[in-house]
């Protein structure tokens, strides 16, 4: 009778640590990117909504979810700069894209509507070197002959956190002019030459918000949410676009995934007339051996999801989601990263 009772509580103890193991590797941590923040709360909105499970994700920036991930205090990291191939195979990490979109020019000016002004590579890197430190400069004249652009100096912002928008962004700038890739280069965080800080994508748009005369970077979404002025650009074809899917998916489409060693692509700058300059991608990385296989085949559940049913939730904030062919190759290669799915 004893050993009945002592087997019966064993068991229960067993379905209740099971339980407790299972509510536990369904809440997962992630952490980075800001370019990919607003489309990932949309999906976590609808993944909970479906599977009652939880993600919980920092917008904290690139190099920030990459120091986490390192430190192994969340499942995944989210970066708009993807790993070397060194750092992976060093760290026993696997990456691959979710999401791709634009970086945009966004603006402050007196007079100028969203959407108004027009800057080109040249102009914009010599804006942000400070060469170029007022709105009527005649280079920015000379690309706007029709804007009445004020004699007010330019008050440069930039992101102040280890960023993979601010990668994107010098890496254009680096590919468009031969200075700006000797004197400041790219990286997530660069020595920029003029202008002041803002924390993540969220404090960038809320300081250009409240600041006259002010101009920087900043994801599309977030131009959209905020209604802050917004530049069109001059591409690599010397044509002037605007900043939406059409334009995105044009330089997305020279993105060949499948035969990119690590899912390691970088869009910026891509050829072809309705191409938008800037164009960027957000990498998910998680550990092939993680401490916790559960919340990371369950981190993977939801990316899958994503990749099936986020389609509108992306497009409907202006992101490119990744292609359904992409999307196969990518679990295709979590069986032989992870061995699941």
């Amino acid at each position: 009778m004893f050993n009945h009772k002592l087997r019966s509580l064993c068991l229960t103890a067993g379905l209740v640590a099971s339980m407790a193991a299972s509510a536990v590797a369904a809440d997962i941590t992630g952490a980075g990117s800001s370019f990919i923040a607003p489309v990932l709360s949309k999906w976590a909105e609808g993944y909970k909504a479906e599977t009652n499970n939880v993600v919980n994700y920092q917008s904290v920036g690139s190099g920030a979810g990459i120091k986490q991930l390192l430190d192994k205090t969340i499942i995944f990291g989210a970066s708009d700069k993807p790993m070397s191939d060194a750092d992976l195979e060093k760290n026993g990490i696997a990456q691959f894209p979710m999401i791709s979109g634009g970086i945009v020019v966004t603006y402050n000016i007196e007079g100028v509507k969203p959407g108004e002004l027009v800057v080109d590579g040249k102009t914009l890197s010599d804006i942000f070197l400070g060469t170029i430190a007022k709105w009527d400069d005649p280079a920015l004249k000379a690309l706007n002959p029709d804007l009445k652009l004020p004699s007010t100096p330019i008050s440069v912002v930039y992101r102040a956190d280890s960023s993979g928008t601010t990668f994107n962004f010098t890496d254009y700038l680096s590919k468009v002019s031969p200075e700006w890739k000797e004197k400041v280069g790219s990286n997530t965080a660069v020595e920029w030459p003029v202008g002041f800080g803002a924390k993540g994508s969220e404090g960038v748009s809320t300081t250009v918000n409240q600041t006259a005369g002010s101009i920087s970077y900043v994801e599309y979404s977030y131009v959209v949410a905020n209604k802050i002025g917004f530049a069109k650009m001059k591409n690599a074809a010397g044509k002037v676009v605007e900043p939406n899917l059409d334009t995105f998916k044009s330089a997305a489409s020279n993105a060949d995934w499948a035969n990119a060693k690590n899912f390691n692509l970088i869009i910026t700058n891509q050829p072809g007339d309705t191409s938008w300059p800037i164009a960027a991608s957000t990498w998910v990385m998680l550990y092939k051996k993680p401490a916790d296989a559960a919340a990371n085949e369950e981190a993977l559940k939801f990316f899958k999801w994503s990749y099936a049913k986020g389609q509108k939730a992306a497009t409907d904030l202006s992101y490119l989601p990744v292609p359904e062919s992409v999307a196969k190759v990518v679990e295709e290669s979590w069986k032989t990263h992870f061995g699941t799915m």
